[in-house]
């Protein structure tokens, strides 16, 4: 239950990629309305991911896990019915809410069933694996659905699971006590939700409006208002989405930092390939997919070899050797041409890059989550997985408006004009990752960490469940 759940979100951060030109042509979407397909759903699991964990630990993981479940199930429904772009963008942003709800009970389930330490790890570890799987299964089913049937099956294909995930969690799960405690920091969650997603509205609306006009000034300014808010409600706050002792943990910072430029740079490479292989190249949908496939694949093994050398080497060392490989692989894609060669120009930077990026995960955690006290493992390892999803949202937003620029002032051809507004997004990226592997030099060269440290990517209290 808890495998396929967490299949499900992470299926959807990717499923949609392939399917966008689709949907632009089928709902007449913007470049801005693309974007925040993709934007509108990573922000809002993001955001209330923390808040969806303390609420389980206040009202019980079932509660939690089911409302996830339901909301998740009816959004996509409602999304695959879309008519236009904004029923379409505001079921991706309810699809996020129920995948923030979702995440850290399904991970409750697996530490409730198996109380053994050892059949625990391996449970983690295929529970983190699957996410992998989900990625990699998600381009290509987006691909073969748009191709073979429509867009709107990449978000149909939710119901299914959705359902039986419902109707397995009324029927499997005992209802957990709550700690006895009712505040829950609701306030502080929605300021910096809103105000994430105000500043990723006002910087995807500069492109097409400019930067003086209404549209763009008015969401920034909100969104400076409501980051402030969320400050002030923090502080305030008895008990705040991050706890405090959490904010003057230095490596804690740096990983946060690392994992938001990892954020920025597995999103916007989705995105932008995608649409350079369908708008310039001409691949249709399915081709787009199984081209993409190789390039997830090398995510799952570079996930395997960082088990096995990050304990050895040490996360300093394999942040380092991943930014630099992530660097050079996506210098190398900024050299794409307007006629390419798919080995050359596509498949071979995305090897490079992608396994660069894939041992930088695992290190990045246990970076964040060492030196970490046990009862606030939980809050470190969110707080990185909000930061990699705030970062994907945020990071694809600018990206999105650096290369419409660029797109706009370009002459030439159209699909030349393309190009050169995805090989300056491309370069943005690459110093994304020489900034990760420069910050990674400021983490303190320690000895190197015990793989249980990462097991555990999200926190949360144990629901019950039946054996």
């Amino acid at each position: 239950m808890s495998c396929l759940a967490l299949f499900m979100v992470v299926l959807d951060s990717t499923i949609v990629t392939v399917a966008l030109p689709d949907m632009k042509s089928g709902l007449d979407l913007s470049n801005s309305q693309q974007q925040w397909i993709v934007s509108g759903y990573l922000i809002t699991l993001g955001g209330f991911l923390l808040l969806a964990a303390r609420a389980g630990d206040l009202y019980g993981h079932k509660r939690v896990f089911l409302f996830g479940a339901v909301v998740f199930t009816v959004a996509s429904l409602v999304g695959g019915l879309a008519g236009d772009g904004g029923v379409l963008i505001a079921a991706r942003i309810a699809q996020g809410t129920g995948a923030a709800a979702l995440t850290p009970a399904s991970l409750s389930l697996i530490t409730a069933s198996h109380t053994d330490e050892h059949e625990r790890e391996k449970a983690l570890a295929l529970w983190s694996m699957m996410g992998g799987v989900a990625g990699l299964f998600g381009v290509v089913l987006g691909g073969v659905l748009t191709a073979e049937i429509s867009w709107r099956w990449v978000l149909f294909v939710n119901i299914p699971p959705g359902v039986a995930l419902t109707v397995a969690g009324v029927m499997f799960l005992l209802p957990a006590a709550g700690s006895g405690e009712t505040r829950l920091d609701l306030p502080g969650a929605l300021c910096v939700t809103v105000g994430i997603g105000s500043l990723s509205y006002g910087l995807s609306e500069a492109s097409s409006k400019g930067w003086g006009s209404v549209e763009v000034v008015a969401p920034l300014v909100a969104a400076a208002v409501l980051v402030a808010a969320f400050l002030a409600v923090e502080a305030r706050s008895e008990r705040p989405l991050i706890p405090r002792e959490l904010v003057r943990l230095r490596t804690l910072r740096i990983a946060n930092v690392l994992m938001f430029t990892v954020g920025v740079t597995l999103t916007a490479l989705m995105f932008f390939l995608s649409l350079y292989l369908q708008q310039v190249i001409g691949y249709s949908a399915l081709k787009t997919g199984m081209a993409m496939l190789p390039i997830t694949v090398v995510f799952i093994i570079g996930g395997l070899v960082s088990r096995q050398f990050t304990p050895v080497l040490g996360a300093r060392t394999m942040l380092l050797a991943g930014g630099a490989l992530a660097t050079a692989g996506t210098v190398w894609l900024a050299t794409i041409p307007t006629h390419a060669a798919y080995v050359s120009h596509v498949l071979g930077p995305n090897l490079v890059g992608g396994f660069g990026i894939s041992i930088m995960l695992l290190a990045v955690t246990v970076s964040g989550t060492s030196g970490v006290a046990p009862h606030n493992a939980g809050a470190a390892s969110g707080l990185l997985n909000t930061s990699r999803q705030i970062g994907g949202a945020l990071g694809l937003a600018i990206l999105v408006t650096i290369a419409s620029n660029v797109t706009s002032h370009a002459g030439g051809s159209h699909a030349h004009a393309l190009v050169q507004g995805y090989r300056v997004a491309f370069l943005v990226i690459a110093g994304c990752m020489f900034v990760s592997a420069l910050a990674a030099l400021a983490l303190p060269a320690a000895a190197p960490a015990e793989k249980k440290d990462a097991e555990e990517p999200l926190g949360g209290k144990p629901v019950t469940t039946r054996s």
